[in-house]
């Protein structure tokens, strides 16, 4: 072999260059109250953070009406036997799996009705899978698979212009679903291609482009206040109290106790006794409390009632 060959197993394949793409969101912003944020001492740094996750509850404030209009969307299509879907990336679609898991143990309701996608799939609730967030197909493929009409899809984008979130969307909106974006950019241009519009402004982050802080506290609040929103809409709760929710360890088991208690101004002997009797149903022991009738008769008015407590007590009040 001549000077300065190659050796065949030298040989290599230039690497095509990836996309690159400048986010213009506020988020991505420079925060100029957290300049020389790392020269700070560690009170400073926590002050500073403080300070500026009190912008959040306000930035959430402003947007009520739309997280209204969203609840009433989610509250029609699961009367309607249909379902609630989050689509999200990275942050976004961790918090979008948060508040979907939480649900069922809260107000026991259906697993069935909130269904979490990410981007990567479950292995991103863990590390963050190269380019799933880009894949805009993939998350029309996602839509296209699993989404019906007459379902909620609410897409989650720090951004607001995740390509991923943007497909799912896009091909829910095709199939006769109801489509929300909820994001932390009120300018986003996908504002224009959904049905309701949650644009929280934030501002930029004290660590420039972190959006887990400020823009995913703000997700976080938004699925807080519109999924419990959706159970109270339901019925799953009376007055202020958790009556659906699944008694799976002591505490609980003393919890549904304390709500029986709070609800009815009975005592706790009388509501225990209630409970066994109901076999462990809260809502059953609920109603025969409060209206003074038989378990039997408070099962048959809760089923009457499509398991509403209001509507049981209603019927057996007339």
């Amino acid at each position: 072999m001549t000077a300065g060959a190659v050796e065949p197993h030298e040989v290599t394949t230039p690497v095509t260059a990836r996309p690159v793409i400048r986010v213009g969101a506020p988020t991505e912003r420079r925060n100029p109250l957290s300049a020389d944020l790392d020269l700070m001492s560690t009170r400073d740094v926590l002050t500073v953070i403080n300070e500026a996750d009190r912008r959040v509850p306000g930035a959430v404030a402003a947007v009520l009406d739309e997280i209204a209009a969203t609840v009433d969307l989610a509250v029609t299509a699961l009367r309607g036997g249909h379902r609630v879907h989050y689509f999200g990336a990275g942050t976004s679609g961790r918090l979008g799996v948060i508040d979907a898991a939480e649900l069922a143990p809260t107000f026991n309701s259906p697993r069935h009705w909130f269904c979490a996608h990410i981007a990567g799939g479950p292995e991103a609730m863990w590390r963050a899978v190269e380019d799933a967030e880009d894949d805009d197909r993939g998350g029309a493929a996602e839509a296209a698979d699993c989404v019906r009409a007459g379902d909620l899809v609410v897409g989650l984008a720090a951004s607001g212009r995740t390509p991923y979130v943007l497909g799912a969307l896009a091909a829910s909106g095709a199939k006769g679903a109801s489509t929300v974006l909820l994001c932390a950019n009120p300018e986003a241009q996908a504002a224009r291609s959904v049905d309701v519009f949650i644009g929280v402004d934030t501002g930029p982050e004290v660590v420039t482009g972190s959006t887990r802080m400020k823009a995913g506290t703000a997700q976080k609040l938004v699925l807080n206040t519109f999924s419990t929103a959706v159970m109270v809409r339901l019925g799953r709760v009376y007055s202020n109290l958790m009556i659906d929710m699944v008694a799976t360890n002591a505490k609980l088991r003393g919890r549904m106790i304390s709500i029986l208690i709070e609800a009815t101004g009975c005592s706790e002997e009388i509501c225990r006794r209630a409970l066994n009797e109901a076999d462990g149903d809260m809502k059953v022991a609920l109603v025969s409390l409060v209206s003074g009738v038989e378990v039997s008769a408070a099962r048959a008015a809760l089923s009457r009632s499509a398991d509403q407590v209001r509507g049981a007590l209603a019927l057996l009040a007339s």
